[in-house]
């Protein structure tokens, strides 16, 4: 089993944080990345759950349209920024399909570490704006297949 952790794209400022929707910056951020992921076949998620937040919900669907495939678009409670990564953690562990996590950092940095067994302070991980790290389980645990962020796809 597999799961990708995706930060959201490139966001205009706000003074409500919730509301801040994607940047033009971000709009190309998810062209590159979409195109990517469909032309190197590297995701293969169904499912894409994302944060409340109105730039996560944008990158999630935005994302799937440039994949051009049926991905269920999920909204799910503990992807905010500043949630407590445990709470995810444990939805993910009774998964048996890949699932897309589009939300925000320190939350997804701090998701990373803990699944992979490293300290969270600092985060060892750092995702960059629409940035994608793909996480493998085995009976071991978690461990890192591999990560993309959108300045490597220029």
């Amino acid at each position: 089993m597999h799961i990708y952790l995706i930060r959201h794209a490139h966001a205009d400022d706000g003074v409500d944080d919730a509301l801040r929707p994607l940047s033009k910056k971000g709009l190309r951020q998810i062209r590159d990345m979409g195109r990517f992921l469909r032309e190197s076949g590297a995701m293969d998620a169904n499912v894409f759950w994302h944060s409340p937040l109105i730039r996560a919900a944008e990158t999630a669907n935005r994302l799937a349209k440039r994949l051009k495939s049926s991905v269920k678009l999920v909204q799910v409670g503990g992807l905010r920024p500043q949630d407590d990564p445990d709470v995810i953690a444990r939805k993910l562990g009774d998964l048996h399909a890949p699932v897309a996590v589009i939300g925000h950092d320190p939350h997804l940095s701090a998701l990373a570490s803990l699944l992979v067994g490293v300290e969270a302070e600092p985060p060892r991980f750092v995702l960059k704006k629409c940035g994608v790290i793909r996480l493998d389980r085995s009976s071991r645990g978690w461990s890192v297949r591999w990560q993309v962020s959108p300045e490597l796809l220029k």
